[in-house]
C-alpha cells in the first residue's frame, strides 16, 4: 500500500517535471534588444547674409542704402536673401548716379512709388554674370517690384547691359556673387516706365569733336602778315646805328673847327 503511494507520488513528480521541460522547449526565444539607429545630424544652416553690411563696406552706395532703409525695402531684400531658396540679385547704383540724375527727379515721387523704384533694382533669384547670357534671350524679366516693373538684358562679350526704357546702363563690377546673394554695381539709377511713363525724351546727341588747330602754311596770307608785322622790329636797330654815325661825324667836325681856331690865334 505504501509502495503504491510512493510510486504514484514519484510518477506525478516525474510527469510534472516533463511538462515543465516540454513547456520551456516550446516557448519562443526572448527578443534580442536592438540598438536604436542614430538619426543623421541636420545639415548646417547657410550663413546669414547681412546686406546692410555688404553695402556699407563696398561702394560708395550710401544713397541707395539710405533709400533701402527709409522705405523698409531692406527687410524685403534680407528676407529674400536668407529665407528663400531662390536667392536675390541686386543692382546697386553708385552715389554719383543719384547726383547725376536731374530729370526726372525722385523728389516728386510718392512713398509707394519710391518703394517700387527701389524694389525695381532687384531680381527674385540669384544670377551669376554668366547666367545673363541665357537670360538675355527671354525678353522682359520681372523684378521684385512685380507687375509691369520689368527689365531687359543683353549680353555682349561678357558685359551685362540693362535697359529699363528710361535708363540704359551696364554692370561695371561684381560687389558680391556667392549663392544666394549677388550684388552688381551699375552706373545709372534704374527708372521704370511703370512710374515715369513711356514718353521717354530722346537721348541727346553727343557734342561734336573739336576742330583741330592747323597751322597755316608758310606762303599763306597770315604768314606774310606775320613777316610784314615782324619787319618793324628791325627798324629800331637801323635807326640807332644811323644816330651813332651822325654823332661821330658831328664830333669830328667840332674837333676840326676847334683845331682851326687854335691855329688861327
Amino acid at each position: 500500500m505504501e509502495f503504491s503511494k510512493i510510486f504514484t507520488i514519484c510518477f506525478s513528480v516525474l510527469l510534472l517535471c516533463s511538462s515543465l521541460a516540454y513547456g520551456q522547449a516550446r516557448s519562443p526565444p526572448a527578443p534580442v534588444a536592438m540598438s536604436p539607429t542614430p538619426t543623421p545630424a541636420p545639415a548646417p544652416a547657410p550663413p546669414y547674409v547681412n546686406l546692410t553690411y555688404l553695402l556699407s563696406v563696398a561702394g560708395p552706395f550710401h544713397t541707395f542704402l539710405d533709400y533701402l532703409e527709409s522705405t523698409k525695402v531692406i527687410d524685403t531684400f534680407q528676407n529674400q536673401a536668407n529665407n528663400n531658396d531662390q536667392g536675390i540679385t541686386v543692382f546697386v547704383p553708385k552715389d554719383s548716379a543719384f547726383k547725376d540724375l536731374r530729370k526726372p527727379s525722385l523728389s516728386n515721387l510718392s512713398d509707394d512709388q519710391l518703394k517700387s523704384l527701389i524694389l525695381y533694382h532687384a531680381l527674385p533669384r540669384f544670377y551669376t554674370l554668366a547666367d545673363f547670357n541665357e537670360l538675355s534671350t527671354k525678353g522682359s524679366i520681372s523684378t521684385l517690384a512685380g507687375g509691369e516693373y520689368t527689365l531687359n538684358f543683353s549680353y555682349d562679350s561678357g558685359t551685362v547691359h540693362l535697359d529699363s526704357g528710361w535708363s540704359k546702363t551696364k554692370v561695371t563690377s561684381a560687389v558680391h556673387s556667392t549663392d544666394p546673394v549677388a550684388i552688381y554695381q551699375v552706373d545709372k539709377v534704374l527708372l521704370p516706365e511703370a512710374i515715369f511713363g513711356t514718353d521717354i525724351p530722346p537721348t541727346p546727341a553727343p557734342s561734336p569733336a573739336p576742330v583741330p588747330d592747323v597751322s597755316p602754311a608758310a606762303d599763306s596770307p597770315s604768314a606774310e602778315s606775320k613777316e610784314s608785322g615782324s619787319s618793324p622790329k628791325s627798324a629800331p636797330s637801323t635807326s640807332s646805328s644811323n644816330s651813332i654815325m651822325s654823332m661821330c661825324i658831328w664830333r669830328q667836325l667840332v674837333l676840326a673847327v676847334s683845331a682851326g681856331v687854335v691855329l688861327f690865334f
